[in-house]
């Protein structure tokens, strides 16, 4: 095999490969012994008919497309071994150029990792948000907690009111005619929850246990199903049961009840720690994704389609694994949002572009900031892995395959530059 690397052009490079008759013969040879068992003719026992015999009734070009298929992704990733300076982002777009008695001649147009120039990222500047806890947040927090441990108490005696718990069954009709999804037997509501369409609830107040009702609502101009979306509907309605919701005191005992303070106060002190916690932790990456996001813009890099497209696949592949765990197929996710796979990767095309480039740019630093993981790095990693998983880092290394041994360094490498950015701009490095 021989073959020619052409000129880079556009972040491509077209690889012509030639291979002569005797070799090409040679691969053919091996695609006959490999499907000669799949035949059988009068005279011959089965996989034992000659090349030529077959090749004479079937065609002599029956065997190619076998021998090219083997052959084409071998010669390809020879040449990648031996051109350690081409690096695809892709796979690349085969084309035969000619079979003729003197051999096969193939091109390979390769899509290349893109070159990166990098900006500044020594000298950003990045707004730092003061963090503050409000007296409304821990309110939040703490009527959230009354909230969970809420009694209820059955009502006989008098009409519905917000805040009640009931039981109700309801069946909707769009123009007299019932629609999917309306109709629900003993079903439990919140009045004031604001879970159903708009009026719904507020129409149930002052019904009394037994009594029928039909509301009067109209859907969202934004629903999901679009043949509801925007439309007036009536749903007849009948309340099964009442129960009133009964909050505990907001006291010492009730903060003795629901955490190991002895006290209120030292539950609202908590609370607030808490949440202050989390919010000095979200404003560093808060400052962290504005960092990288100017580092990125200050670089130059053209991002293949082809690196978006496979970018949009992981996007699409995620979400279809998500949904798995739940039982569910990405198609009737699709129809549920009212789009298509097409629509989807259409609306999330810049996001994937810029995904890519930020990936790009991270690596080129990466590079440039000669940056790696070491021995200890790893070990130190794999340490801490073996203590979440309540393992043995001899236990953990046994188990892991190259692909988890990569994605152990890349995650080091990665941790490793984030720091060494906040380094470089002044950003303090808060440690979860």
């Amino acid at each position: 095999m021989k073959y020619t690397v052409g000129e880079k052009k556009n972040g491509e490079v077209v690889v012509t490969f030639t291979l002569p008759i005797d070799e090409w013969d040679a691969e053919v040879e091996k695609a006959y012994q490999k499907n000669k068992g799949k035949y059988k003719m009068q005279g011959f026992r089965q996989g034992k008919v000659p090349r030529k015999v077959l090749e004479q009734t079937y065609g002599e070009y029956m065997f190619y497309e076998d021998a090219f298929n083997d052959y084409c992704p071998r010669a390809y990733s020879e040449m990648l071994d031996k051109e350690t300076q081409l690096f695809p982002v892709s796979y690349p777009d085969i084309k035969v150029e000619e079979f003729t008695d003197k051999g096969v001649v193939f091109t390979a147009k390769i899509t290349l990792l893109p070159e990166v120039t990098l900006g500044d990222y020594k000298n950003i500047k990045v707004e730092v948000k003061a963090v503050k806890v409000t007296d409304a947040e821990v309110k939040r927090e703490l009527d959230a907690m009354l909230q969970k441990q809420a009694r209820y108490e059955e009502i006989k005696d008098r009409a519905a009111k917000l805040g009640d718990l009931i039981n109700l069954d309801y069946a909707g009709t769009l123009d007299g005619v019932a629609f999917a999804g309306g109709t629900a037997k003993d079903q439990e509501l919140e009045l004031g929850s604001h879970t159903f369409i708009e009026g719904f609830e507020e129409q149930m107040v002052g019904m009394k246990i037994g009594e029928e009702k039909d509301l009067n609502v109209t859907f969202p101009a934004n629903y999901h199903a679009k043949d509801l979306a925007g439309k007036p509907v009536v749903f007849k309605v009948k309340l099964l049961a009442i129960r009133e919701k009964h909050l505990p005191k907001l006291d010492d005992a009730f903060a003795s009840d629901v955490s190991e303070f002895n006290t209120l106060a030292e539950l609202k002190a908590d609370i607030k720690a808490k949440i202050e916690h989390n919010k000095v932790h979200a404003e560093a990456h808060r400052q962290e994704d504005e960092l990288i996001k100017q580092i990125v813009k200050n670089a130059k890099v053209d991002v293949p389609s082809a690196m978006i497209e496979t970018q949009l696949n992981a996007f699409v592949e995620d979400i279809e694994q998500k949904l798995a765990y739940q039982g569910l197929k990405l198609a009737d996710y699709f129809m549920y949002m009212n789009t298509t796979e097409a629509d989807y990767r259409k609306a999330h095309e810049n996001e994937a572009k810029e995904t890519v480039k930020t990936s790009l740019v991270l690596q080129e630093i990466v590079k440039a900031e000669k940056i790696e993981a070491t021995k200890e790095d790893i070990d130190q990693k794999l340490t801490e892995i073996a203590e979440h998983m309540g393992k043995k880092v001899s236990e953990v290394k046994k188990t892991m395959n190259k692909n988890q041994e990569e994605m152990v360094k890349n995650n080091i490498i990665s941790e490793k530059v984030i720091k060494l950015l906040k380094k470089l701009n002044n950003i303090e490095d808060h440690v979860c």
